[in-house]
């Protein structure tokens, strides 16, 4: 039971083109709960990935109306976590957990 509890803390990982242009200064960011925080991310991460976490910066990104096709569309906000590993150490997102 202690492994679920490791992964609640972790939604899934973001990948897009900025995302994978971080991963050369070893940084990955994933999709965390509202309710995650960095004392409790580092701590998982370093269990689960079995990496060294120099540092993790939380982003909160706001709810927002887009016009799609002449309508209002609400986009759900959500939190993301940039976690900046250390040097030499990365985690492989391609092959699942």
């Amino acid at each position: 039971m202690e492994k679920l509890h490791l992964y609640d803390k972790i939604l899934s990982p973001l990948l897009t083109e900025k995302t994978t242009n971080l991963s050369e200064q070893n940084k990955v960011v994933f999709k965390v709960p509202a309710s995650a925080n960095k004392k409790n991310l580092k701590t998982n991460i370093e269990k689960i990935f079995k990496v060294n976490v120099t540092k993790i910066n939380i982003i909160n990104k706001q709810n927002r109306t887009k016009l799609t096709r002449g309508k209002k569309v609400k986009v759900s906000g959500f939190k993301k976590a940039i976690i900046t590993l250390k040097k030499g150490q990365s985690i492989d997102l391609t092959t699942g957990v």
